[in-house]
């Protein structure tokens, strides 16, 4: 089997995944970094993600007439170039398709979004076996990374004035210059293996003097790699991911209908043959307080597929 096998990790983003259209995984800046694989020397690939949320929720949660369905769905091109064993940077470029309903009416934009360049260092990769369980091999990685993401999707100060102060979630950028510090560690005892990844989402302000608050995110996970006929790896995935953010600012005042935590179940696979992968993953809130409650973040899937070069 060709070394094209993915190493399961989720960042975010986390990373996503952060700030206050991060913290749900939805809108503008999303921090995803998805799976980081594990390829000889280049590596393009497409994913999809769909997410959604209520915003302007009443007392206790309830739906009142201004509650509002908002549906994200990115179509994501990302690749990885390894410029050395070590090193290694990434990108991805995003087009998204935003659409909200209120009282059957729908209001919907399309663009591009933020673009992100990333670079990865690998501190740590031990490969040993250890006769004290059975001579069984045991495999230990620790990355960490640096990231930036470009104001290249349209911020739009109009759609934070028609929120009426509420949650500013409608946009396809932030409008800001941001930077990301993100780790992953991964120990596999034969096909078992467990990972942790986080990242810390740094914000700045934009011109139109938003800033969307600085966001955390950690995400363990296990994973199982499925071996058949040595030519195809199949690894179901499982774990739950931690989000919490600051509250943003605007003009230096603190918008109180953002920021919060927000907790996930995940479940995914990864299948991998000869040069090409693909994936999917599943996410569901187990408990939130996003928004001061205003805010109900739902499930979330990304789907992927990507080839080694």
């Amino acid at each position: 089997m060709r070394k094209y096998v993915l190493i399961l990790v989720v960042v975010a983003m986390l990373p996503a995944v952060t700030n206050a259209c991060d913290i749900c995984g939805c809108g503008v800046g999303n921090n995803y970094i998805g799976i980081l694989p594990d390829f000889n020397k280049k590596i393009l690939g497409l994913r999809y993600r769909y997410n959604s949320l209520f915003t302007h929720l009443g007392v206790g949660g309830e739906s009142t007439y201004l509650t509002t369905r908002e549906m994200y769905k990115t179509v994501e091109a990302w690749g990885g170039y390894n410029i050395s064993s070590s090193f290694r940077i990434m990108a991805s470029v995003p087009y998204s398709f935003n659409e909200k309903i209120n009282q059957g009416k729908s209001t919907s934009k399309h663009g591009l979004g933020d673009i992100s360049v990333s670079a990865f260092y690998q501190l740590l990769n031990n490969r040993r076996t250890d006769t004290a369980i059975g001579s069984k091999l045991i495999v230990q990685s620790l990355w960490i990374g640096v990231g930036i993401k470009l104001p290249t999707g349209n911020y739009d100060p109009a759609d934070k004035a028609s929120t009426n102060n509420n949650a500013n979630l409608f946009q396809l950028g932030t409008g800001s210059t941001d930077f990301n510090i993100s780790a992953m560690y991964d120990i596999r005892l034969q096909d078992a293996g467990f990972n942790v990844a986080s990242s810390y989402k740094i914000n700045t302000a934009n011109k139109y003097g938003y800033h969307y608050g600085n966001k955390f995110t950690v995400t363990p996970q296990a994973y199982y790699k499925f071996r058949v006929l040595n030519k195809v790896t199949i690894a179901p995935n499982t774990g739950v991911q931690y989000e919490t953010a600051l509250s943003d600012l605007e003009k230096g005042f603190n918008v109180t209908v953002s920021g919060g935590n927000l907790l996930l179940g995940t479940a995914g696979i990864e299948t991998s043959f000869d040069k090409i992968a693909i994936g999917a993953n599943y996410q569901t809130p187990l408990s939130q307080n996003l928004g001061k409650g205003i805010v109900k973040a739902n499930d979330r899937i990304m789907v992927h597929v990507a080839i080694a070069l």
